[in-house]
């Protein structure tokens, strides 16, 4: 067992990370150790990143315990680059931490400056002057490069930075030439961001942090309104919102919500953030007050105009998706489903279950059935709502060979046919078979439908499968369905 994190005292006692325990104990007596939780501390980090993105949504870690912001047009909203990271300091240090930080042109600039311990601010152009002076560990090389580095007498970045490039990489390989390039800004090295960046942000910041529950909604309905005065001027709606909450002590709450269709409506906005929050099972806990709420629409697309009726209400069907958005806020995306047509004969497969809230369109209009044909008006259904998967095998008896059964034994139970109408022929998808497999089995013969009702009043829905003229298989009859 070795030592992972070592206190400032253990420090001071000359104990370092990588020190075989053993030893730790033979130099200090009863050390106070404790198991090292590489996931409490990953957590730990992921919580200190949430409360950064109140300075940038450009948040990135690197390593064990750094993280990198990306600064670029947002220091002047803090009151400059050195009030915001005075501010940034402030923050993890009276929450318990010491921390270290540096801003300059170039990220792998700023991790070097700052892990020597001291705040600096770069100035634009001076990235190369503020690391000569640093050793070549900085370089972050593995450890028998710096010690073949230090051996030949190559001990700080400016004894690199004296020497040609093409003797540096021919010796010590291109890996040094590579990560010089990077710390002294030559060569660009962007962040990738831990989380997505929003397609439009709006903020407001409290010098005064809020706690009231009104506060809080009246900020979050402002922020909406202001979201879509901007998503109107672009053409734009959003699908995807989520509203950040970041509390002065560092913690920070997000609430998301989604919808079917592009929206920039504020109203509709707020009902699916009231329906989110009343459905939390984790009340917004305000603690000592939020200082800094944010909106953010983070899916947008373009967005029509809606011809409305004369009664104010959308031709579409509008009430449908507010519907899928409300129960998608409360419950969540995942359980709503709803039915996609499928480009098929066969009924097993005519239409397929897709979440609602990614397939607004395509779905089958409400004036229609799952055959895609609407019925004559006062008419039943041509086809049932729900079929029974795999359909069942029924004993059936018809007055002709390729007729209608007359009588049928499903489920034991005898039922006489009074009426009967059919068939309906669907013949197997020849194009099909060579592509899925499962096409192949599931349309292996033809199909004659009926839609039968029997002498009590229910309705069936049977079909034979296989032809009489065929002389490879017999024709057998199954139940495929049910009308309501």
């Amino acid at each position: 067992m070795r030592i992972a994190a070592p206190d400032p005292a253990a420090l001071e006692c000359g104990l370092t990370p990588g020190l075989a325990l053993a030893e730790a104990r033979a130099r200090i007596a009863d050390p106070a150790i404790a198991d090292f939780d590489s996931a409490a501390d990953d957590q730990l980090m992921e919580r200190l990143a949430d409360g950064c993105d109140r300075y940038t949504p450009l948040v990135a870690r690197r390593g064990g315990n750094e993280l990198v912001l990306d600064l670029t047009g947002v220091a002047a909203l803090f009151g400059g680059e050195k009030a915001l990271l005075r501010d940034a300091l402030g923050r993890l240090a009276r929450a318990g931490f010491t921390a270290h930080g540096a801003i300059a042109g170039a990220s792998e600039t700023a991790r070097a400056l700052a892990r020597t311990g001291q705040p600096r601010i770069v100035a634009p152009g001076d990235e190369t002057a503020s690391v000569r002076d640093l050793p070549v560990a900085a370089l972050e090389l593995e450890p028998h490069e710096i010690l073949a580095l230090t051996r030949a007498g190559l001990k700080t970045i400016a004894d690199l930075l004296e020497r040609p490039r093409a003797p540096l990489a021919a010796r010590f390989g291109s890996q040094i030439v590579t990560r010089l390039d990077q710390l002294t800004a030559a060569a660009e090295h962007p962040i990738s961001p831990r989380r997505p960046v929003a397609a439009l942000l709006v903020e407001r910041i409290f010098f005064e942090p809020i706690v009231r529950t009104e506060d809080i909604a009246a900020t979050l309905r402002f922020l909406a309104e202001d979201l879509g005065w901007r998503l109107e001027a672009r053409g734009e709606g959003g699908r995807g919102f989520e509203a950040s909450f970041y509390r002065v002590d560092g913690a920070v709450r997000r609430i998301a919500v989604a919808t079917t269709r592009p929206s920039r409506d504020p109203r509709a906005l707020m009902r699916l953030f009231a329906e989110r929050l009343d459905a939390l099972s984790d009340p917004l806990d305000a603690g000592f007050g939020f200082d800094l709420v944010r909106l953010g629409a983070y899916r947008t697309e373009a967005i029509a105009a809606v011809q409305r009726d004369l009664d104010g209400t959308d031709e579409d069907e509008g009430a449908l998706f507010e519907l899928i958005d409300q129960l998608g806020a409360r419950f969540g995306t995942a359980p709503i489903l709803r039915f996609l047509r499928d480009d098929t004969h066969m009924p097993e497969r005519r239409s397929r279950l897709v979440p609602a809230i990614r397939f607004a369109d395509g779905a089958p209009s409400k004036a229609e059935d799952a055959a895609g044909e609407p019925p004559l008006p006062g008419e039943p259904p041509l086809r049932p709502l729900t079929l029974l998967d795999p359909p069942e095998p029924v004993e059936a008896l018809a007055e002709v060979p390729d007729g209608p059964p007359f009588q049928f034994r499903w489920r034991r139970a005898l039922h006489r046919i009074a009426h009967a109408e059919g068939p309906e022929r669907i013949a197997p998808e020849w194009w099909r078979m060579a592509h899925d497999p499962r096409a192949e089995n599931a349309a292996a013969t033809t199909r004659d439908y009926y839609r039968v009702e029997d002498e009590t009043g229910r309705r069936f829905w049977l079909y034979r499968e296989g032809l009489y003229e065929s002389a490879n298989t017999q024709p057998r009859w199954y139940m495929h369905g049910l009308f309501a």
